[in-house]
């Protein structure tokens, strides 16, 4: 059952792992460290570090190019989505730090969402977007939450029910609500995953407030996906990623 936290014009994602059950393999699952429970939450990870000299427009270059090689190999997150996570993650570090939001909750949400934009054997390209594009199932009640068109097909190409669209799987209101060019190329485009971090930052940003703090974090995820497995998948996944990157 949604909360309230849908009330965000109807905002939640509300993915449910709605690309199917066979978006993301067991095999692909990031894992919590072996040692103690499960994590609950996705502390922030160190910040990332920032360019001295931007190397490309709008988010992706704010990140310094080393630290995105270094991070992509210790973590095992493509470069470029590593690039669009961080880049979301210091441009909202520098608009509104007091929500705190960290890129390894993104890449988390982004793991949970779409393996990265490689679901179904879609790739991230050098401008971030992603092909073939990728399209949720309809959300039409049959296993997962009902919600009736609302872009008259426009966005996610279905006349009838609304679908998630893109690398992290925005539903057409969200989007609409949140939509934002991220990489400066003038376009905003839920495809793009520069585009799509950025608005999924800004979403979880204006559910919450405050992703430094358990209750806040778990708050902003919920509000996100409704589902307390897809909060433990994208806990993991950013609780690893983390760890990953801490150790080099």
């Amino acid at each position: 059952m949604l909360s309230a936290r849908l009330a965000l014009s109807t905002g939640a994602v509300a993915s449910a792992l709605l690309l199917s059950s066979c978006a993301i393999t067991p095999a692909a699952q990031p894992s919590a460290s072996p040692e103690g429970p499960a994590p609950t939450f996705a502390a922030p990870a160190e910040a990332p570090l920032a360019a001295t000299v931007p190397t490309l427009p709008g988010n992706p270059g704010l990140v310094d190019d080393g630290w995105v090689t270094a991070t992509a190999k210790a973590t095992r997150i493509p470069e470029r989505a590593l690039r669009a996570y961080a880049g979301a993650a210091l441009f909202k570090a520098e608009q509104m730090p007091t929500c705190g939001l960290s890129w390894n909750t993104i890449a988390g949400v982004g793991f949970a969402e779409s393996d990265h934009g490689r679901h179904g054997g879609s790739a991230v390209g050098d401008d971030g977007t992603v092909s073939p594009p990728i399209f949720g199932v309809a959300l039409d009640g049959d296993g997962n939450i009902a919600i009736p068109d609302s872009d008259a097909g426009a966005i996610d190409g279905d006349a009838e029910h609304d679908r998630a669209i893109g690398p992290m799987q925005l539903i057409p209101q969200t989007w609409n609500n949140w939509r934002i060019d991220g990489n400066g190329d003038g376009v905003q485009d839920p495809h793009n995953l520069d585009d799509a971090a950025f608005a999924t930052a800004n979403y979880l940003c204006r559910v919450s407030g405050d992703l430094v703090s358990e209750s806040g974090w778990r708050e902003a995820v919920l509000g996100f996906n409704p589902n307390e497995d897809y909060v433990a998948t994208v806990a993991r996944a950013g609780t690893l990623y983390a760890e990953r990157a801490a150790e080099g």
